[in-house]
């Protein structure tokens, strides 16, 4: 088993550190707020007071964190990783960030320690990292992931390389493309079947195992015909990851007309004050109209 350090205790990570835990590796945790780490202190996390003292001594770091600045700042700023006596080899970064700027922080951890940076951001939900299901997608050293993978199976069910530095993250971006555009199209579906005196709620039954059945349908259809949900997710984060992907776009030359629509309609619903609420509640939008 391994001594991991694991910096950020949000709504996917606290699950990821639980399957951890339960796999038998020792797991020192810091989080900005800490009460939000006391659950899992509770079930046997170890709690640290900054991010260089909590990666002292572990084979391994994890980042679960909420932007680009924020996975800078933990990794290069003050009492960050790189502050360490003795940083750890590995950094695994499961932070949804922009892959331009995961190069260059993959460089500087080189440079500054020689540490391997993998990025591998997750797709799955709260739910797929409670059930160890979730999806890796892994930009980085083949090495170095062959070498993590065994941790990472604690809450993983497929890790996936998709080439050098940058690559996990790029692919994560046409990961959000594909829900978020598939978020919007359900929501329009529900509508539509409940203005045609259909029984929306059976859509997900009707159609499962068809062409326009997915997870998406599945999971957010049911939510949209409920007034309160518990959030899995952010609209926030959603539209981040957006407008990340179409920078990407942009510098690319790649021309993405209907993602440009999506990320409009999940820019309104923050602009409504929702962008905490979950992604289902693109439902509300179309009803102030």
């Amino acid at each position: 088993m391994t001594a991991l350090a694991f910096l950020g205790t949000g709504l996917i990570a606290t699950p990821m550190i639980r399957r951890l835990l339960a796999a038998g590796h020792t797991v020192r945790v810091w989080n900005r707020t800490r009460s939000r780490a006391l659950p899992l202190l509770a079930e046997g996390a170890l709690w640290a007071e900054h991010p260089a003292e909590a990666v002292e001594g572990t084979s391994a770091v994890i980042l679960c964190l909420t932007d680009t600045r924020a996975v800078e700042t933990v990794v290069y700023g003050p009492n960050g990783v790189t502050q360490a006596s003795s940083p750890p080899p590995i950094l695994v970064d499961h932070s949804s960030i922009d892959p331009q700027a995961t190069q260059a922080f993959a460089s500087r951890l080189k440079d500054a320690t020689g540490g391997l940076w993998i990025d591998a951001p997750v797709s799955g939900g709260v739910a797929g990292a409670a059930r160890g299901e979730l999806a890796v997608m892994c930009g980085g050293a083949v090495d170095a992931i062959e070498q993590i993978r065994p941790v990472l199976a604690a809450y993983s069910a497929q890790v996936t390389r998709m080439g050098d530095s940058g690559a996990g993250q790029a692919t994560k971006l046409c990961n959000q493309v594909i829900v978020a555009a598939s978020i919007v199209a359900v929501n329009e579906a529900v509508r539509l079947a409940r203005a045609s005196g259909v029984d929306a709620a059976r859509l997900p039954e009707a159609l499962a195992g068809g062409w326009a059945d997915s997870k998406p349908l599945q999971v957010f259809a049911p939510r949209m015909l409920t007034d309160e949900v518990e959030p899995i997710g952010a609209s926030d984060t959603m539209l981040k990851d957006l407008d990340t992907a179409l920078a990407a776009a942009r510098s690319a030359g790649v021309p993405m007309p209907v993602a440009g629509a999506v990320t409009e309609l999940f820019r309104q619903l923050q602009a409504c004050g929702l962008g905490a609420a979950d992604p289902s509640r693109i439902v509300t939008l179309y009803e102030r109209r």
